[in-house]
């Protein structure tokens, strides 16, 4: 605990930790490296902190890098209880092939991640999201990839991904009326995003 302390520990290639959530805040140290697979990934995950014998289920809640050397600095832990929802991003990944994609659409992924509450036993590594019948034009919101397993936490009318018409199937067309509409349509997207 304290300046000096932490100091000391980065010094060493430790990593001070702090866990919330439970009764006290619990303070550990471990090294740089141990995180590797949990901060240097795209995915969400729970993780059982092993403190001597004692097991903390938890969730990473923030990290602090060295704004120079990107080193880790500091991880806070947000500790988990099984009858206590809890609140966490999740990626979102697209699965299948849009009919819009191949007929020359461009797939626009608006929200790479969803904070998604939920009991800690429904918290899903990644929401996968079926882009298969969307064609040029579709969006897709929140309420389509909504689940009696976890409640998202956006506006039922947040766009998660969209099939835009790509600037080259447009000009291909020769139709400058249509062209010039899409500007118009992305201009107030852009304004109301």
């Amino acid at each position: 605990m304290g300046k000096k302390a932490t100091q000391a520990l980065r010094n060493a290639d430790m990593v001070p930790c702090v866990v919330y959530g439970g009764n006290e805040p619990i303070s550990f140290a471990a090294e740089e490296k141990a995180f590797k697979d949990l901060v240097y990934t795209p995915n969400a995950h729970t993780v059982v902190i092993d403190l001597g014998g004692t097991k903390v289920n938890a969730i990473l809640q923030d990290i602090q890098f060295h704004p120079v050397t990107d080193r880790i600095l500091h991880i806070d832990f947000y500790q988990i209880f099984d009858d206590k929802e809890v609140t966490m991003e999740v990626p979102v990944r697209t699965v299948g092939s849009s009919r819009g994609v191949r007929a020359g659409g461009v797939l626009r992924i608006v929200n790479r991640r969803l904070r998604v509450k939920a009991l800690p036993a429904n918290l899903p590594d990644v929401i996968e999201v079926d882009i298969t019948n969307m064609r040029i034009g579709h969006k897709m919101y929140v309420t389509a990839v909504q689940t009696d397993n976890y409640k998202i936490m956006h506006p039922d009318n947040t766009v998660v991904l969209q099939i835009r018409t790509s600037r080259t199937a447009v000009a291909d067309t020769g139709d400058d009326e249509e062209e010039e509409g899409a500007e118009a349509e992305e201009a107030t997207e852009a304004a109301a995003e």
